[in-house]
This record gives structure tokens, sequence and C-alpha cells, in this order.
């Protein structure tokens, strides 16, 4: 018996200095975690808490503010009906036409533009005009030419959204190392080979970042170009929860509109880092 005790004993403090090295260590990566998302996202949470107290216990006017909870369950309850699921589809498609034309004709524009500077010359002063012109100040003249349809929307926040990819990628481009250019020229490479090895690649770093802020300038526009003239679209819905005093659904439709930016521009960012792995720090 005694022998047996023996034996049991040593087993069962082995197993207790495991599951207290398991927890330790589950500890320290727990700490590790909270060490490293708290100096990023601390504010941030400290705000949110902020409201929900502020908001449960009459500081504010729980009318204006709703408690965050409240508006989650708005926001959670229109989606689960559909009543919200139409709104982004439909606001997704104007966003999304606008700035796949903003792409498609001011990257290659840009390129262009920023390796003959005669041409950047020539057309720069009317794109500095245009592009101090609002876009807001201009629909009205969109509606007319266009009428109070999908184009003058679409077309609004195209005109909003070509300019920041336009002037990145001008900016990128004569950002160029000229050095590198130089040596491409002393080993043999022609103008086509030098524009693919050494200036497009050397160029999409500014091209993403022109491509983020058109990203986040499409959703700007597009509250406002749904605000005006339109029955359908998460814009419409901050409005139409406004006038009818339904304010928690106004706030999920803000919330999922800015849920809506931090994904487009998180896809962006990891596009960037797949495209441009050459250009991240090594760890």
């Amino acid at each position: 018996m005694a022998y047996e005790i023996n034996q049991t004993l040593p087993r069962s403090f082995g197993r207790l200095k495991s599951r207290e090295s398991n927890v330790s260590g589950l500890a320290s990566r727990v700490r590790g975690v909270l060490a490293s998302l708290l100096p990023r996202y601390g504010l941030l949470v400290a705000f949110l808490v902020l409201w929900q107290v502020s908001s449960t216990r009459g500081w504010v006017n729980p009318a204006v503010f709703p408690p965050l909870n409240v508006i989650l369950s708005a926001l959670w309850t229109n989606l689960a009906n559909g009543a919200l699921l139409d709104d982004i589809a439909i606001s997704l498609q104007r966003a999304g036409t606008a700035f796949a034309f903003a792409v498609v004709i001011g990257i290659p524009l840009g390129l262009f533009m920023g390796q003959f500077r005669i041409v950047e010359q020539a057309l720069d002063p009317i794109l500095q005009l245009f592009r101090q012109t609002s876009a807001l100040a201009l629909y009205p003249v969109f509606i007319l030419l266009l009428g109070l349809g999908e184009t003058s929307k679409i077309f609004m926040i195209f005109w909003a959204t070509l300019f920041p990819v336009l002037l990145a990628t001008i900016s990128g481009v004569k950002e160029v190392d000229k050095k590198l250019i130089e040596m491409a020229r002393t080993y043999g490479a022609g103008p086509l080979t030098i524009f693919r090895r050494v200036i497009l690649p050397a160029s999409v770093p500014a091209i993403f970042v022109g491509l983020r802020l058109s990203a986040t300038t499409a959703l700007l526009l597009l509250i406002a170009a749904e605000m005006i003239g339109a029955n359908k679209g998460i814009g419409f819905q901050v409005m139409n929860a406004q006038y009818n005093f339904q304010i928690p659904l106004m706030f999920a439709a803000i919330l999922l509109l800015a849920f809506l930016g931090l994904t487009a521009n998180a896809l962006l960012v990891l596009l960037q880092r797949h495209l441009c792995r050459w250009s991240q720090p090594s760890a």
C-alpha cells in the first residue's frame, strides 16, 4: 500500500506542475496579446465603453445617443430580416463601379503623365482646377447632364475618387530612383523593360496609398449621393431613419458604413503586402 502511494504522489505532483506551467504559459500569452493590442486599440475601447456607460446611466440623452447594445441590436435585426441587405448591395455597386472606373482611368493616365514631363505640364493645370472643384458642388451639374439616376451618382463618386489615384500614381512614378533607371539602361534594358521591371514596381506603394484614399473618398461621397434623390442605399437609410426619429437604426447604418470602410482599407492593405513583399521590413 505504501509502495502504491509512493508511486502515485510523484505522478500527481508532475501533473500539477504541468498544469501550472500550462496556466503560466497561457497567462503570459494573454499578457503579450494585451500588450500588443492596448497601445493600438485601447483608446477606441475606452471611447466605446464611455459611450455605453454614459448612455445607460443618463449622462447623455439616450434618445440622441442610444447605448451601443441598442444600436447593435437594431443593426442585427435589420440585417436578419433583410431590410439592410438590399441597401448594402446597392451602395457597394455604386461605390464599387465608380472606384473601378477611377482605377482603370487614373492609374494608366498617372503612369503616362509621370513619365512624360511635357504631358504632365500640359494637363496639370486643368487637372488641378478640376481637383479643387468639389464634387458636391458639381452634383447639380451632373444631375442636369446625366439625370437624377444611377449615372449621376456614380459619376460624382468617380469624379472625387479619380484624383487621389491619379496624383498618387504620378507622384510614385516621379519619385522612382533615377539611378535605378540609369543602371537598367546601362545593362541594355529597353523602355518597355525599364517600365515593367523598374518604374512600375517602384510606383506600386504610392499607388496603393492613392487607392486607399480613393476607397475612403468613395464611401464618403456615396453617402452624399444617396442622401440626395435616392430611395435605396445605406446613405438613404441614414437620412430616412433620422427623418423618422429611428435613432438606433440611424447609428446602425453609420456603424455599417464605418465597417465597410475598414473592410475595404484592410483588403487593400493585405493586397499591398502581397504585391509589395519586397518593400516590407524584414523581421
